[in-house]
C-alpha cells in the first residue's frame, strides 16, 4: 500500500505536533492521532490506512479552541505496515478563507510547540 517516498511528495515542511483527529469511513468510526502537521497536509498514525485517493471529512482537536476544525481531507500515501504505519493527507480546503484560518492555526501551533527561532525556520521555508 505504500507510495513514493513521502517526504519527496511534500511541498511543505512539517511539525512533529500531535493532535486528536477524528473521521470517519462508511459506517466505520476513527480516532487516532496526528504525528506531524503543516499547512498543507498532516500524518494520521493508523494501522487501517484508507485507500488512496480517498477523499474524507475529519475533526482536528486544536489546543485552544472550543470546537475541533473540519476539514476535508484526501489520502495521499499510506502504509499500513512497518514502524509507523499510516496515511499521509493532503488538506482540501473549501474556500480561501478556510485555508487562512486554519493556515493561522498552524503557524501558532508551530510556534507555541517549537519556539519562536525553529518555527521561523520552517515557516521561512514553506514561504519559498
Amino acid at each position: 500500500m505504500a507510495t513514493e517516498n513521502p517526504e519527496e511528495l511534500r511541498s511543505s515542511p512539517r511539525a512533529p505536533i500531535e493532535l486528536k483527529v477524528e473521521y470517519r469511513k462508511v459506517n466505520s468510526f476513527f480516532a487516532d492521532y496526528t504525528k506531524n502537521i503543516s499547512k498543507g497536509g498532516t500524518f494520521i498514525k493508523t494501522k487501517k490506512p484508507l485507500p488512496l485517493g480517498t477523499r474524507f471529512l475529519f475533526q482536528l482537536s486544536v489546543p485552544n479552541r472550543d470546537e475541533p476544525f473540519e476539514l476535508l481531507g484526501e489520502v495521499a500515501w499510506a502504509k499500513a505496515d512497518g514502524d509507523e504505519p499510516g496515511m499521509g493527507i493532503r488538506f482540501v480546503y473549501a474556500t480561501e478563507s478556510q485555508r487562512a484560518e486554519f493556515e493561522g492555526i498552524v503557524e501558532r501551533m508551530m510556534f507555541e510547540s517549537l519556539g519562536p527561532l525553529l518555527s521561523a525556520h520552517l515557516l521561512d521555508k514553506m514561504a519559498r
